[in-house]
């Protein structure tokens, strides 16, 4: 990086924020979708499209971030980055006073690209600003925020809506105070401000990034397998309290911050050796879960199961980030948002194809996919012999192999 400008503190605070928006299209409406359901009710179509209108944005995320990493490497990040935060507050802020249950779902399409720009920008730019055992302790961090956002803002979510389902739109407007600190405190980098990775082709790095994009792809599903079947779960166990089921929803969200902070620690040691061990350990965590009867070793699995998904995604992200260089890292990061959300997006309808929509059989179900990542952690060790088959430089092996 240049010698005359380097970011600090308040660069990673606005990108470790700016990553926390995107959650806000993943969990803030959840709580407030009966309500929502019932204020449309005489709608036609209502029954889909209030479901839509919460999972929408995960969908466009993942159709867009390659486009939106194409520009962020042509255009530049930073003006990609603020047009999106205009467009995120715009359209997050319109079902304040849309009356049209169609409209809300394009207004919340709209705020997917958004946050698709927002994604891959504030991503890209970790990796633009900072290098070696800062950036990696970045992304880190950058797991360990959007983990606790997404449990701020469904608590949030339904505080805000208990009288008014229309008042947790109200947080998008997060967006319009970022945007002049964005606009003040980021600049775009220069090709010189960043080293180049040595033995690195010009042409985007496609068949080295598939297989990490494919296991990104598994890492969304395994994220919202928890959040989404964990309540349907327990209510096969004769537990109904809200209480209760979110204090389960929390013990997985605080596996993952604490597997999100152990990368720090295990970061010195091969990438695959890393997947594997989350991907064990979130099917061992899961395995659990379909297994036991028990509400209390529910508790103790989701935990398991989020400390292997924790370790997940910053071993991922990193390793993508070692592919390429300056020039292709908007690309990249695309790809990887667009992988993320993807997973994210098709996780419940994995289950429902599992178990046919019927819930007694979601046990059955969760323990194929438990099993299913068990056999993806023996497969990570598989990555390297991939790597070196399809010629990748002998000086970047070290670092991420």
């Amino acid at each position: 990086m240049s010698t005359e400008r380097q970011a600090g503190l308040p660069q990673s605070l606005l990108l470790l924020f700016g990553s926390c928006l995107p959650v806000l299209g993943a969990v803030l409406l959840a709580p407030v979708l009966p309500r929502m359901q019932a204020h449309f009710a005489d709608t036609p179509g209502a029954a889909v499209l209030v479901p839509i209108s919460l999972t929408i944005p995960a969908l466009v995320i993942a159709l867009l971030a390659p486009f939106a990493g194409v520009i962020a490497d042509r255009l530049g990040r930073k003006p990609l980055l603020l047009a999106s935060m205009v467009l995120y507050s715009l359209c997050g802020l319109l079902p304040l006073w849309l009356e049209s249950l169609q409209g809300i779902v394009i207004s919340r399409a709209g705020l997917g690209l958004a946050e698709a720009g927002i994604m891959t920008c504030c991503t890209t730019l970790m990796g633009d600003y900072y290098q070696g055992a800062r950036r990696e302790r970045l992304f880190a961090l950058q797991m360990v925020a959007t983990s606790l956002s997404a449990a701020v803002f469904i608590a949030l979510g339904g505080a805000l809506g208990q009288n008014d389902w229309r008042l947790p739109f109200v947080l998008y407007g997060a967006g319009l105070l970022l945007l002049p600190l964005m606009a003040m405190l980021l600049w775009e980098p220069k090709v010189a401000e960043t080293a180049a990775l040595p033995g690195k082709a010009e042409d985007f790095p496609w068949r080295r990034l598939a297989p990490l994009y494919l296991l990104t792809v598994l890492a969304g599903i395994s994220l919202f397998i928890v959040p989404v079947q964990a309540g349907f779960l327990l209510t096969l166990l004769h537990v109904d309290s809200p209480q209760q089921i979110g204090m389960t929803m929390g013990a997985n969200q605080l596996g993952v911050l604490a597997g999100a902070l152990s990368f720090r620690l295990l970061s010195g040691q091969r990438r695959q050796h890393l997947l594997l061990l989350a991907f064990a350990t979130a099917g061992v965590g899961g395995l659990l879960m379909a297994t036991t009867d028990n509400p209390a070793l529910v508790v103790v699995a989701v935990l398991i199961n989020g400390l292997g998904i924790g370790l997940m995604l910053p071993t991922l992200i990193t390793w993508v980030m070692r592919q390429v260089d300056f020039t292709q890292r908007g690309r990249a990061t695309g790809g990887f948002t667009a992988a993320l959300f993807a997973g994210e997006f098709i996780s419940p309808l994995v289950v429902l194809g599992l178990n046919g929509g019927v819930v007694a059989q979601l046990p059955g179900a969760l323990t194929v996919v438990a099993l299913a990542q068990l056999l993806l952690a023996l497969a990570c060790l598989v990555l390297a012999k991939c790597f070196r088959s399809r010629g990748v430089g002998a000086a970047t092996t070290p670092d991420h192999l």
